[in-house]
This record gives structure tokens, sequence and C-alpha cells, in this order.
């Protein structure tokens, strides 16, 4: 969580040339560099796992394993790309005074650093590009998901947009419940796919194997495209929470998308399931490239650009392979924080600017506050920690979460649906 800083509206003077063997300003300070053995550690509990899943694992028919291989490779040069812009992009955003001070450190020399802000703009730039070069030497020009593909990209573009609007323009946060149904309109106008809901087979009975809820479908899908970017914003404000848990997330939804695709044999479904894989692999790359500068002690902010990037991506990806059932319990973390939230965010009970925890520059400790987020509740139930080991903990539960969900489909299939 940040203190910005904001540009004053009036024109920047010129600049003097440096002298010679002179200090240079601090907005052209060099950022910390990433974080390669936290990294690499979180490149090889992914990889490791993932290849021996989609190569060995399950029998996936050729072509479509090695479409998703080449995207896999492009995600790694995306990877690679945002690693290399995340540093020029961070000199361009100090020089225009898009800064923020850390508060969980107040009282402390890296209190008083101006560390930059809104780098999720390098991310969600990548991503797009890493999407688009995929889209245009794998999906062919006559495919059925071509349409659908490209206005979910439409979304997304608009996310990425107007979350950097918010980070420049501070909007109020009824507007921010307002933005996402925005962004989310090219999907929901593209959307050509089922409007039906399985019912489960206790109710089955009672209303049909299924109800075809017409344009009650969309405006769920809407709905859900709010709560998934808006919560990722609230469940935030210390180093790494934010990227960390959609990394997560974006984990668990590959992994559910490869043993769909595995266990079916109906060509549409692994189809579905394939193109969320495609905009899921480029978004953990470029989010593991971000993370290894935004994990703790953060180099960089991600700003409210990323939480909605990150937050509209999973949300699109959920209704292209059509299991937002799925996507909500990996949400749980969020579900419950955004429960937790809804008192002061409706404005029953006061709600601050910045709902964090209390930080002792001495013992350089966190201490849970009575506002009602899944940080403080942690806190409070767990006692006082580090900010890292806090972030650790809450990533474990969201891994919990994650986990729990693939245990409810696995007892439940058969009975359910």
């Amino acid at each position: 969580m940040t203190v910005r800083r904001r540009p004053a509206a009036v024109p920047e003077p010129a600049r003097p040339a440096p002298e010679p063997n002179t200090k240079p300003d601090d907005q052209d300070q060099r950022i910390a560099g990433p974080k390669w053995r936290f990294i690499l550690g979180c490149w090889s509990l992914i990889a490791v796992p993932y290849i021996y899943v989609i190569g060995y694992h399950y029998e996936i028919e050729s072509e479509l394993k090695r479409s998703i291989l080449i995207n896999a490779g492009v995600s790694v040069v995306g990877f690679g790309l945002t690693l290399a812009l995340i540093p020029v992009a961070s000199k361009y955003v100090l020089r225009r005074n898009l800064f923020g001070y850390d508060i969980n450190k107040k009282g402390t020399p890296q209190g008083s650093v101006k560390v930059p802000e809104s780098l999720g703009i390098v991310v969600g730039i990548v991503f797009l590009v890493s999407a688009i070069l995929f889209q245009y030497f794998n999906i062919p020009a006559d495919s059925n998901w071509l349409v659908e593909y490209n206005a979910a990209l439409a979304s997304i573009c608009f996310m990425i947009l107007l979350g950097f609007v918010d980070d420049v323009l501070d909007v109020p946060w009824r507007v921010k419940l307002v933005l996402p149904s925005v962004a989310a309109l090219p999907l929901l106008m593209a959307y050509a796919g089922h409007t039906t809901i399985i019912i489960p087979k206790p109710l089955v009975q009672y209303f049909g194997e299924n109800i075809d809820l017409g344009w009650i479908y969309k405006l769920y899908m809407g709905l859900l495209a709010v709560f998934c970017t808006n919560s990722i914003n609230i469940h935030a404000g210390i180093n790494g929470l934010e990227v960390g848990q959609t990394v997560v997330i974006a984990c668990a939804i590959l992994v559910h998308n490869v043993m769909q695709i595995g266990g079916s044999k109906d060509p549409e479904y692994q189809q579905a399931h394939a193109f969320s894989i495609y905009l899921v692999q480029p978004l953990i790359a470029t989010s593991l490239a971000l993370f290894s500068f935004n994990w703790y002690p953060s180099s960089v902010f991600v700003g409210d650009t990323y939480t909605y990037f990150a937050g509209m991506t999973m949300a699109v990806i959920g209704i292209l392979g059509h299991f937002s059932e799925t996507l909500l319990i990996f949400f749980t973390p969020q579900v419950l924080n955004f429960l937790a939230s809804l008192p002061q965010l409706a404005g029953i009970v006061v709600c601050p600017r910045h709902r964090l925890p209390r930080f002792d520059p001495q013992s350089g400790l966190l201490t849970g506050t009575k506002d009602g987020t899944l940080v403080n509740l942690f806190l409070r139930l767990f006692g006082r920690r580090s900010e890292r080991s806090l972030c650790i903990l809450l990533l474990v539960f969201q891994g919990i979460c994650c986990c729990f969900c693939f245990y409810l489909r696995y007892i439940l299939t058969g009975w359910y649906k």
C-alpha cells in the first residue's frame, strides 16, 4: 500500500545538465534488481510438475499439445521481456512523480524511499503482445473461437487502460465498481457460447437437467468480472500479496484446465480449456517477472493497473473455459476478504483510506487493527508478524483453498453433476 504523490499541474522546468561526478537525482536512481533465487524457486515449483503432467501423465492430442507448448515458449519470452522492461519503465514513472512510500516501513530508512508505482502497465502490455503474437501464428483465421478470443483481449486491454487511469487520477470507489462492467462489455457482446446451466443431480427431478438463463447468464458473467477485478484490488496492502495471490490462482487454473483436457474426449470441450491455457500461461509468466521485483522488500509497486488487469484476465479465462463455479472457489480468500470488508465498503462502519495493520519500526512487526480485511484478521488470529511472514501465510492459505477446490470437485464428481 502506498501514499501517492501527484505531479503539480505546471510546466516542468528545464533540467540543467548534470555536472561530472555528481550524484544523480533520486528519479534517476536504479531500482533494486529482481530477486533471482526467489523467482527461480517459484519457476521450479511450477515448471517441473507442469512438464510432467502435460508431457507424461495425460494423453493429450499431439496438435493441441504442440499449441500449448508453443504458447508456453511465448510466455517464457514474455517473462524475459517483462524483466527487462520493468527497470526502464520505473525511471519514466519516477520522472512523472508516479511513486509511493511504503507505509508498512514508515519510521525506517526504507519508508522514505520513493518506490515507482503502476508497474502493472508493463505486465499488461507484454501479456497482450504475447497473446496476440501467439494468436497470429497458431489460431487459424476461420476458427470459431477467434471472435471471443479477440473480444477477451479487448476487455483485458480496456481494463489495463482504466486501471492506469485510476492510478493517475485516483478515482473514488463508487467509480471503481463500475469500471470492470464497462471493460467486460466487448466480451459480453461477442459471447456466443451457451447460456445454460447444468442442474445438480439431486435437483434434476424438480428443475430438469438444465436451464437456459439467457441474458441473466450474461449479467452473471458481468458481475463475475466486477467481483474478480475488485477482489484482487482490495485483498492487498503488503509487499507481494497482489501478485502472489494472482500467481497461485493462475497456477490452479492451469492445472484445472490440463486435467479437464486430459480427462475428456470432446474436442469442443478440450478447445474451451485450451483457450483458457493460452491466456493463463502468459499471465503466470509475466506476473512472475513482476513478482521478482514486488516481493519483500518491494522495489516497485504494482498499482491498480495490475490488480484490475489480473482480475479481469482471470474472469475472462473462467468465462471462456466455462468453469466460473470452480473459479469462485479458487477465489475463496478473496470472497472472505470481501465479506469482511463489506460493512466498511458499504459505509456502515467508518472506512479509513488505508486499511492497513500497524507497523512497529522498533521490532519490524505488524499488528492487526479492527479494519475488516483478511490481512488484519490473520494478524489478530496468529499474532504479530513480519510483513514477509504474513505474506507467506496468506499465500499458503490461498494455495490450501485451491487444493480444497480440487478435493471438492473430486468428491462431488458423479453425485453433484
